[in-house]
């Protein structure tokens, strides 16, 4: 693909030309729009065109992240704070788990072996009554950088963008693929209500909407990334306060409840 086109304003839907290259030469295919769900490095987001607010946060740590030959050894996810740093653990399969701890963001995986991997994880992640994460081969490992971006409007004319394209978020608050169902379901929705009764009221309103749930993802995952991390200027006030925010999280019905609500994920048939 060459290139995109999408005339227009938010409010004048005009026909968008989306012009691509094979082996027999250029084509171009008009049609009534175009969902940009090409990620975060695509061609889609660019094609909105000036002016654009772009917001973006760059974490100062990463994520060393392994796949396991190792059968969970937990129902649930794991999540450690740890003075050696942040650790996570979580399932793919009966057999096969996806673990990840703290690491400086400019990490070299090849200084990590697979035994001071495992090593360093079951330093963090073995508690005092007897857990621990299941120890199997490493079948996969690599080091994720950590940053929170949102781009505004998530649309120009009929061009709409939809998952990374228009927001990353920290893994922290698992809400990566929520977010990017959440848009699809959005402008699902609106898509329909222009083929079926003529509307473009939900169109005009697609980038508001999803934003709204976005910005609320970014929040939350934003609160558990700096909740559960440490952080390289900490000082003896933040340490404190990441304590007593987690006794507050483990003591509280109501902080329980707003952390479930989120976690899970907000309702999809709410407009917010």
């Amino acid at each position: 693909m060459r290139g995109l086109e999408c005339f227009g304003t938010r409010h004048r839907l005009a026909e968008p030309h989306d012009r691509y290259q094979q082996k027999c030469g250029e084509h171009e295919l008009t049609c009534d729009f175009i969902e940009g769900c090409d990620g975060f490095h695509g061609i889609c987001r660019p094609a909105l065109g000036d002016p654009l607010n772009c917001y973006d946060r760059t974490y100062p740590f990463g994520w060393l992240g392994i796949l396991a030959d190792a059968p969970p050894s937990s129902e649930s996810l794991v999540y450690t704070y740890c003075e050696r740093g942040f650790a996570l653990f979580s399932m793919r399969s009966q057999k096969i788990t996806r673990l990840y701890f703290q690491v400086p963001p400019d990490e070299d995986i090849r200084n990590w072996s697979d035994d001071a991997i495992w090593e360093e994880m079951l330093k963090r992640m073995a508690s005092c009554d007897g857990w621990r994460p299941n120890v199997g081969p490493i079948l996969n490992k690599n080091v994720t950088t950590m940053r929170s971006f949102v781009v505004e409007p998530m649309n120009a004319g009929r061009l709409y963008l939809a998952g990374d394209a228009a927001h990353i978020v920290p893994p922290t608050g698992a809400k990566g693929l929520n977010l990017a169902a959440s848009d699809v379901l959005t402008l699902g929705r609106a898509i329909s209500a222009f083929y079926c009764k003529g509307k473009t009221d939900l169109l005009e309103r697609y980038s508001d909407t999803a934003l709204k749930r976005v910005w609320r993802a970014q929040r939350f995952s934003w609160w558990m990334t700096q909740t559960l991390h440490r952080f390289p200027d900490e000082n003896p006030f933040d340490y404190k306060r990441q304590m007593a925010d987690l006794d507050y999280i483990t003591s509280s019905t109501a902080a329980l409840t707003s952390l479930a609500e989120n976690y899970v994920g907000l309702p999809m048939d709410v407009t917010f």
